[in-house]
């Protein structure tokens, strides 16, 4: 699949400065999943003109590279899940969620992602991926201490699973070659891996806690310190992204294809996830006592309350 890695028209990141339009540019790091979707559509419709913002997108692999991306300040701002903003946190990095990102729709069987396996395989409940290997598109993220709930909680035994980081753009590829022996894939690649025969076995996000968020965007503590007012228009534009994106799901299908090169017909026919303008505190507890428990990180290395500060919840 290519994927378009740049929209917009800022050339640099430049926080803080003008360009000729009378535009703050700002660069983005995103991932080439539907999640993001709204932000181009939002751009599309002006929302992050109307905030006095001219923004490039840029796309990574996973969440963990973007946060790397935006200490540097190579980003201004960027998407990642969560348990990735607590990981970097823990290690001492001075970051802030300034925005929600996505949440799952908490329909099992109809969510914007799920545990996939290749037609006739022996892998038929989420409990049968002890002693197999699973990939996802980052470790040490939501996905892993998610997983190993799930297979502990279906009778499982957690430990023997195996987990492979793969790009979601390689993931069916590598289980159609036999590589690992089962994928969490999300749209659009979750739609066109059951177009290949794939089977789902399990809807991991919408069958862990009710109202799951499962992403947000950030910025590093030096930008926030230096441009508060660069935060809040970014987080107006994607507020604004998010309202427009849940009021017209079929223009955010159509936003997909800019970022992507799918089958229209893919994008008419996957599932979109929830975009609520705030993160949902009790399932940000929830993983963090699961992430805890796996031995990711202390709790006493967290402040969640200055990660996920009161005016995104």
């Amino acid at each position: 699949m290519a994927l378009v890695v740049g929209c917009g028209s800022g050339d640099d990141t430049g926080s803080g400065s003008e360009d000729d339009s009378g535009l703050t540019p700002v660069t983005v790091g995103l991932i080439p999943i539907v999640d993001v979707a709204p932000l181009y559509l939002g751009d599309s419709q002006g929302f992050f003109e109307d905030a006095g913002l001219d923004p490039t997108f840029e796309m990574a692999q996973g969440g963990a590279a973007i946060v790397a991306a935006v200490v540097s300040r190579d980003y201004d701002f960027g998407f990642s899940n969560i348990v990735s903003l607590m990981n970097a946190q823990s290690q001492g990095i001075e970051l802030q969620v300034v925005a929600a990102g996505s949440s799952s729709t908490g329909e099992p069987g109809a969510d914007f992602g799920s545990i996939l396996v290749p037609e006739g395989s022996d892998i038929d409940s989420v409990d049968d991926l002890s002693g197999h290997t699973i990939a996802i598109n980052a470790l040490q993220s939501m996905n892993d201490p998610l997983i190993r709930d799930a297979v502990e909680r279906a009778g499982g035994d957690p430990d023997t699973v195996e987990f492979v980081e793969i790009g979601h753009p390689e993931m069916n590829q590598a289980l159609e070659q036999g590589q690992v022996d089962a994928i969490w894939q999300v749209e659009p690649f979750h739609t066109m891996a059951l177009d290949a025969g794939m089977v789902s076995i399990y809807s991991l996000y919408a069958e862990a806690t009710d109202d799951l968020s499962v992403a947000a965007y950030f910025a590093s503590g030096t930008l926030l310190e230096d441009d508060p007012e660069l935060a809040a228009a970014f987080r107006e534009a994607v507020n604004r992204s998010f309202e427009y994106a849940t009021d017209h799901p079929d223009e955010a299908r159509t936003a997909l294809l800019d970022y992507t090169t799918i089958d229209p017909d893919v994008a008419d026919r996957l599932v979109l996830p929830a975009w609520p303008t705030t993160i949902n505190r009790d399932s940000v507890d929830f993983v963090t006592e699961l992430t805890v428990g796996d031995g990711l990180f202390s709790e006493e290395d967290l402040d969640l309350d200055r990660l996920f500060p009161a005016d995104v919840q």
